[in-house]
């Protein structure tokens, strides 16, 4: 029988794969650099280099950026849109925000469909369902052939109230498929069956765009693995927090448009429970940027409007992870008005940082973390070997000498400025929602996160910093810990109190019953299905709503409501018990339970650490150069205490662990770092 389950996260700078054996209960983990042209490779390099037989693996679990690159780079095949008369312009109206408000020169990015590419035919339905206008089937195959002689390979089809009567988006959908044989269409009604059409709209169109690249990249693995011995389904981490098979991305591979971010939030929240934190905040760096995700009562926070470009909302449920351009790679420059900044340009992984020595000449944070002496001339177990001379060049020409700083004064500068920036991120996800992160805990990951989780955890005032056994692969290990999983949805409008049960009952068995029939799809077996319900609501009158768990039967929809306001209390500060609720939405999570690794705990044996592998000057804002410990991580067992500062290096990442401070390893093999308070 297979005893392997393997993860892989592709990156923008490093792929990692991560591979539980089911035997030993023990994780081994490895890194190669990523191949932006086709990640494919990277993957298939990074099996390789981990020595995987595939044909030992009864589980592949992949998160991947394909998606958001392709939205990010507009990389797509010919698409097309049909729309209902009048409502050809929707998605570029948009609603009429803009990302920078005061900025009367930046303009919003165009639709992913150009307007020369959307499409009207006459039809209409009402707001209650029923038919105004019949679809006009002449027009519609006449706007089909246009499609044909045009080369489109995918279509939208977004009728206006096609939400509450999908007759005539089915129709179409039928014609298109008569006249264009071969060609991915998608309906609004099929992707988001919901009221608002820009959501609606701009939802569909993203899954239309992505449909052929995603879809052929997800088949060409999957062909890949079975061809090297994988007889499993390929799992692929959505956005949502759970993952889908390939049969399923086809029809939704606009759900992949965050894989990449939800799978490092999941590992937090693993971490964060194995430590006993029920409240902690994820800072995952990595080479390009850093997620920053949070866990507030053992729960993810979850989002149902998020984009990747600023315009095009995306309404599936989504982990709630806020993404800022501050990683390794990020590059440190002086403004026009000659202040420091840090980021969001990126040297990415070619060239990279200068230390790199592959034609960089930007100064990054990695170039400052080895000028310091934070980080050393290793990476990746000698994949990436790094040079100092490049590093301190590009710091002085670009930095020091334009401000006037000593070199190590100017590299600390740029370390203090991109710490800066990841803490007020930070405040952004818990102070400005009424959170106080002395109440957290920080798990700090990524392949640059424990280089500098302890410095953004001081400026935060969090007491606690744990930094995983395998930071820099710790979001795959995250890929390991998802179900499958599916969000559905349908709109109901009800007053609370004046719900009529029955109706409410069989809105929720209809979804149900799609749910079970999707999980049957995937090859879930009845025992391992999970089916959660949600409403979304409202006090009467007003716009904004909330989303809150949903019990089933008598007396359920009363303790949805009284939920209501405890929620709407603590986002809000205040709550209205004699105000009507208006019932807004029906939401399902169809969970298809999957085994979770489970990793054998360490004996705990309290005690010093062992002695340091060697000794160096590491330079450390306020004392300066500090004779420094170099500790590797493997010889650190659990129970052991060391006092800093220290540098712990391993294969995946380096742990800086600053002067007044006390680390220790736990038996899961963590990194605990506690903080003098300031």
């Amino acid at each position: 029988m297979a005893k392997q389950r393997v993860a892989v996260d592709v990156g923008g700078t490093f792929t990692d794969v991560c591979v539980f054996d089911e035997d030993t209960r023990s994780i081994r983990v490895t890194k190669v650099p990523s191949t932006p042209d086709d990640p494919m490779r990277a993957v298939l390099d990074g099996v390789e280099r981990g020595g995987i037989d595939l044909a030992e693996v009864s589980l592949f679990s992949h998160g991947t950026t394909v998606a958001t690159n392709a939205l990010i780079t507009r990389n797509f095949q010919p698409a097309a849109m049909v729309t209902t008369t009048g409502f050809r312009d929707v998605i570029e109206i948009r609603d009429g925000t803009k990302d920078d408000l005061w900025d009367a020169y930046h303009d919003v990015a165009p639709p992913y469909i150009r307007r020369r590419d959307r499409f009207e035919v006459a039809e209409r339905i009402d707001y209650a369902g029923r038919v105004v206008t019949p679809l006009d089937e002449v027009a519609a195959r006449r706007t089909a052939a246009l499609l044909r002689k045009r080369g489109a390979r995918t279509v939208a089809v977004c009728f206006v109230n096609s939400y509450v009567n999908p007759a005539h988006e089915i129709r179409m959908r039928e014609i298109l498929e008569e006249e264009l044989p071969g060609v991915a269409v998608s309906t609004s009604a099929e992707i988001l069956p919901e009221i608002f059409e820009h959501d609606r709209f701009n939802t569909t169109v993203a899954n239309t765009v992505l449909a052929p690249l995603v879809s052929g990249y997800v088949n060409r693995l999957a062909k890949e693995l079975a061809a090297g011995g994988y007889r499993g389904d390929l799992l692929l981490l959505h956005s949502g927090g759970g993952s889908m098979t390939p049969r399923m991305v086809e029809r939704y591979p606009v759900r992949l448009a965050a894989s990449g971010i939800a799978a490092g939030a999941i590992a937090a929240r693993h971490v964060a429970a194995q430590c006993g934190y029920a409240n902690a905040i994820g800072l995952d760096m990595g080479g390009t940027s850093t997620d920053i995700a949070m866990v507030h009562g053992g729960e993810l926070r979850v989002t149902k409007e998020w984009s990747v470009e600023y315009g095009y909302p995306i309404i599936f449920p989504s982990i709630e992870v806020l993404t800022i351009g501050a990683g390794g790679g990020s590059i440190a420059h002086i403004d026009e008005a000659g202040s420091l900044r840090n980021g969001p340009q990126s040297a990415g992984a070619a060239p990279g940082p200068a230390c790199y020595g592959a034609g960089g000449t930007e100064p990054t944070n990695s170039d400052a973390n080895l000028v310091l002496n934070r980080l050393g001339t290793s990476l990746a177990g000698g994949a990436k070997l790094l040079s100092p001379e490049p590093a301190e060049r590009a710091i002085l020409d670009r930095v020091a000498q334009p401000l006037g700083l000593a070199l190590e004064d100017a590299a600390s500068a740029v370390l203090q400025v991109a710490n800066a920036n990841m803490a007020d991120a930070v405040r952004l996800i818990s102070i400005r929602r009424g959170y106080d992160p002395r109440d957290f805990a920080l798990i700090a990951f990524g392949g640059a996160g424990a280089l500098h989780g302890a410095e953004v955890a001081r400026e935060l005032n969090i007491p606690t910093v744990v930094v995983p056994p395998n930071p820099g692969v710790t979001s795959a290990l995250g890929c390991l810990l998802v179900d499958i999983r599916h969000d559905l949805s349908a709109m109901f409008d009800a007053v609370g109190d004046q719900a009529d049960g029955e109706e409410f009952e069989n809105a929720f068995a209809g979804l149900e019953a799609e749910a079970s029939a999707r999980l049957q799809h995937e090859g879930v077996r009845a025992e391992d299905a999970l089916l959660q319900r949600t409403v979304s609501m409202r006090y009467l009158g007003q716009w904004r709503s909330l989303t809150v768990k949903c019990g089933s039967g008598p007396g359920s929809l009363r303790e949805a409501i009284e939920l209501f306001h405890e929620q709407h209390e603590r986002e809000y500060s205040f709550r209205r018990d004699e105000t009507p609720v208006q019932i807004y939405q029906l939401g399902l999570t169809a969970i298809g339970v999957t085994p979770k690794p489970v990793v054998a705990p360490y004996e705990v044996v309290p005690g010093a650490a062992p002695a340091a592998r060697q000794n160096r000057k590491v330079y450390f804002d306020g004392p300066g150069w500090v004779d420094t410990p170099v500790h590797e991580r493997a010889a650190l067992p659990a129970g052991c205490r060391l006092d800093g500062p220290a540098v712990i290096e391993q294969l995946d990442a380096t742990t800086i662990v600053p002067p007044d401070s006390r680390a220790e390893i736990d038996e899961w093999l963590n990194i605990r770092i506690h903080l003098t308070e300031a």
